[in-house]
């Protein structure tokens, strides 16, 4: 009995009338095989008005007999989820609607039909048609706008009565005018209509020249009627739904016509709303007929009979007040976000910490941003990094957790990335065990926006086992205004999904702002808004360092050393333990003094070969200081580390850590004040100088002035100037005194006493 309970509720949301033959066979032959009775289907089958014929689903029973692959309960229960059905159990997946997205899963459901209780609609005590239609036209249309309606008919091979083209060039105004001046005789406004078929009106302005779509002339208002369920149901989900109706009509038959506020600028973006309000009336019970969406389409008219029922107003303005109103309310209550927690539940038992995937900076199912400027070799340090998990290995003295990796590269072409990714592996020089872990997505011309990459990647990515997700670069999949805080924002959210969905690390990389790095804060140096620095758990940045001509030099002389002491290992190692000393192993000047005697000529050649490569590799060398903001570890001290392509090493032995960034530097505070001072007394100096100059040309009207006329001149700010002191000023700025006249000549001091 449960199980009958169950198909019968799901039937409803199936309508037959929408269904081809076979398909309302199959509906029959369902139920008979679940054990359900000939009643059942036909009870159903007569909600289609159209093609129902008492007792034909009696005699299609008795013919439908058992099969090796029988027609189940499962083809009704696919139908009803088809419709909008979902099992109350039904999770919902959390994400914001546009008006082009699908409304899929148990999103958006308000109503749950199976318990909502009917609402009742009551005829009017008074039945005054001319009210009926004054209150329709005021309320929907303003006076001058003109009105579409039909009363005339025709009828069809089955006999049913349509509405013809209709009238379409008053105004609501003159209409109303005309219905308050025809004593009750409504007939006499707008044509008698005939008692069997009732009469029809649109609910959109017309531009008096026709009633196609394209004579509407405000998109205002949209259809909703449904007419699979009792009008009383129909009338309670409407409501619970609070959508914003002006006014609601029964049509005299086997539904309610709700006249929407759907406030669409234009009849794209009507559309569009009229597409998202249907599939919310269907997620909650409202099967709508799809045909009804067109905004020139005709609704039935308050104030006639049909049938002998009446066709009335049942309320006006129902629901929100508007669809913005509607809309926020309708996103708002499904919003599916937790309910808070009390720390007390979970002060003893606290929830374990997602595990590590670089020890010391980002754990699995985080974030992690690498910013840095061109050429600091960023996706190469992301390859190094895809290695160091495939591996297990470290990565910039870093240990990372082993596992599965997916690098998105949305840069370079298939070919060149798959080589990039064999050359760092040798350059590290670690063995390729693990090259399973390791998956490449090449997106290089076919890279879309991210909003509609991250479905994409969460779907390929599935039940693969990634803990980390690598995209390279994010500048190929950006969407709207980097420096716009609520855009990135939006942007920086798809990152989001992806950790959430896949529970792996989301790493990506953004390039630097324009500009001299050294003196910003790491956080600060990422290109757009300071979302970018404030949203991942981890912000890996890289500056430049200033390497001097000095450390090059050091450089090469431990590169070269180097390779001597290799050649004496392979070749002549006990010259080197019997007469290589410390000291020398530091020189190379030394060691190559030592070869000439203790090495062949073919090796020590072969020796000077490498060493010129090694040298020119030093010198293709750049630095880099990494440094970082993390939300979860403590801050780590700077790395630094030489990139020599196609690699970063650390420098372990400290050569780096003296160096300053490109720019001002990371000076301390005491140094960036003395420079301030002594640039702020040199402006003085300069400002003051200029003034003086100016006060000897203007003070004396353009003639060379005494000491009097520039005291004057200075002591007319208010504060006394004594001649003492313009002497004092003359001599500082430049100046000399004339002592032949006492006037003071505007010349350079060259030394001569007068």
């Amino acid at each position: 009995m449960e199980n009958k309970l169950d198909l019968i509720a799901l039937l409803a949301y199936v309508d037959p009338a929408y269904l081809s033959y076979t398909e309302w066979v199959n509906v029959g032959m369902a139920l008979k095989y679940e054990g359900y009775t000939a009643s059942d289907w036909e009870s159903w089958s007569s909600r289609d008005g159209v093609r129902y014929r008492p007792g034909e689903c009696f005699k299609k029973w008795t013919s439908f007999e058992g099969t090796g692959s029988p027609v189940t309960g499962a083809t009704i229960t696919k139908m009803a989820k088809d419709n909008g059905w979902l099992p109350r159990s039904s999770s919902r997946e959390e994400h914001e609607l546009g008006w082009d997205d699908e409304i899929a899963g148990g999103d958006y459901v308000v109503v749950d039909k199976n318990w909502i209780e009917g609402k009742e609609v009551h005829e009017p005590s008074v039945w005054n048609p001319v009210q009926q239609m004054t209150t329709y036209l005021s309320t929907l249309f303003e006076a001058s706008e003109n009105v579409g309606y039909v009363t005339d008919t025709w009828q069809d091979d089955e006999g049913k009565y349509l509405p013809t083209k209709g009238a379409y060039d008053r105004t609501a105004g003159e209409l109303i005018q005309a219905l308050n001046q025809c004593d009750g005789d409504i007939g006499s406004v707008l044509g008698d209509c005939k008692p069997e078929a009732g009469a029809w009106i649109r609910f959109n302005p017309l531009d008096g020249k026709g009633v196609k779509n394209d004579n509407v002339t405000e998109f205002r208002y949209a259809l909703v009627e449904s007419d699979t369920m009792d009008i009383e149901k129909q009338n309670a989900i409407m409501r619970e739904l609070e959508l914003p109706i002006a006014v609601m009509v029964y049509s005299g038959g086997k539904s309610l016509h709700a006249i929407v506020k759907v406030d669409a600028a234009n009849y794209d973006e009507y559309r569009k709303r009229v597409d998202y309000l249907y599939e919310i009336c269907k997620k909650n019970g409202l099967n709508i007929d799809k045909q009804n969406r067109n905004p020139s389409r005709l609704s039935r008219m308050p104030g006639v009979e049909r049938n002998g029922k009446k066709q009335f107003i049942v309320d006006t303005n129902i629901g929100k007040n508007s669809w913005t109103e509607w809309n926020e309310w309708i996103e708002g209550v499904n919003d599916d976000l937790p309910d808070p927690e009390n720390l007390t539940d979970y002060w003893n038992d606290m929830p374990k910490l997602a595990p590590p995937l670089i020890h010391g900076v980002l754990r699995q199912g985080h974030k992690m941003l690498m910013a840095g400027p061109s050429k600091a070799g960023k996706s190469f340090a992301l390859i190094e990094l895809s290695i160091a998990i495939a591996e297990g290995d470290k990565w910039m003295g870093w240990q990372c957790t082993k596992g599965k990796v997916l690098y998105a590269n949305l840069e370079l072409d298939r070919a060149s990335c798959l080589h990039r990714f064999k050359d760092v592996y040798q350059a590290v020089g670690l063995p390729p065990t693990n090259l399973a872990n390791i998956d490449i997505w090449n997106l290089r011309g076919k890279s879309v926006p991210m909003d509609k990459l991250a479905p994409k990647l969460i779907r390929r990515a599935a039940k693969k086992g990634y803990i980390a997700i690598i995209i390279d670069p994010i500048y190929k999949v950006l969407t709207g205004d980097e420096n716009s805080a609520d855009q990135m924002a939006h942007f920086t959210n798809q990152f989001d999904k992806i950790a959430t969905e896949l529970g792996a690390s989301v790493i990506y990389c953004h390039h630097h702002s324009k500009g001299s790095q050294g003196g910003k804060k790491s956080m600060d140096r990422a290109s757009g808004s300071g979302v970018f620095a404030r949203d991942p758990d981890a912000l890996i940045d890289l500056v430049e360092l200033e390497v001097t001509e000095a450390l090059l030099k050091q450089e090469e002389n431990k590169s070269t050393c180097a390779v001597y002491q290799r050649y004496f290992t392979e070749y002549n190692p006990k010259y080197l333990l019997d007469h290589v000393s410390q000291d020398d192993l530091l020189s190379a000047k030394a060691m190559e003094n030592h070869a000439k005697l203790a090495i062949y000529n073919t090796e020590l050649a072969s020796a000077h070969e490498e060493i010129n490569r090694v040298l020119a590799a030093v010198r293709g060398r750049s630095a880099w200081r990494v440094e970082g903001t993390l939300r979860e570890y403590a801050k780590f001290a700077p790395v630094n580390m030489w990139f020599q392509y196609p690699v970063h090493r650390v420098d372990d032995v400290g050569s780096l850590k003296d160096i300053d960034p490109e720019g001002e530097g990371n000076k301390p505070p005491w140094q960036k004040a003395i420079g301030k001072r002594k640039d702020k007394a040199k402006e003085d100096r300069r400002s003051k100088a200029e003034e003086f100059e100016d006060a000897v040309n203007n003070c004396n009207m353009g003639e060379p002035p005494t000491l009097k006329d520039l005291a004057e001149w200075f002591s007319s700010t208010g504060k006394p100037v004594a001649e003492r002191t313009i002497r004092d000023w003359v001599t500082k700025h430049g100046f000399m005194v004339d002592k032949n006249n006492g006037s003071v000549v505007v010349k350079k001091n060259d030394g001569d006493d007068h």
